[in-house]
């Protein structure tokens, strides 16, 4: 049993209990969260797709913990200028854990 959730312009592929990397919300660990915007849902009975999203669905997930994301490089350079520059990123991301698919 899958479904698959829209969150902050992405979509994902859910089963009960993956855990997810989503963006990062305001909220602590231990938090409980609710995901809405259900866009297909297949079980042992077949697959249901919303038009867009499917009414009286959900999905329940519990954040786990707030986290950091591999080093990026980002490297600029300008030819003959002896212009060169090297800076990083991480981007923080929140950790959830897929507790349970609603589907009514």
């Amino acid at each position: 049993m899958y479904a698959i959730i829209s969150d902050g312009g992405r979509q994902y592929k859910v089963e009960e209990g993956q855990i997810l990397d989503i963006d990062l919300r305001e909220a602590s660990v231990g938090d409980q969260l609710t995901f809405d915007r259900v866009l297909a849902f297949r079980d042992d009975e077949g697959l249901k797709i919303g038009r867009p999203v499917l009414e009286s669905a959900g999905v329940q997930a519990e954040i786990v913990a707030v986290a950091q994301g591999p080093k990026l490089v980002v490297q600029k350079f300008r030819r003959r200028k002896n212009s060169r520059r090297k800076t990083g990123h991480r981007q923080l991301f929140t950790q959830v854990k897929i507790n349970k698919i609603e589907i009514g």
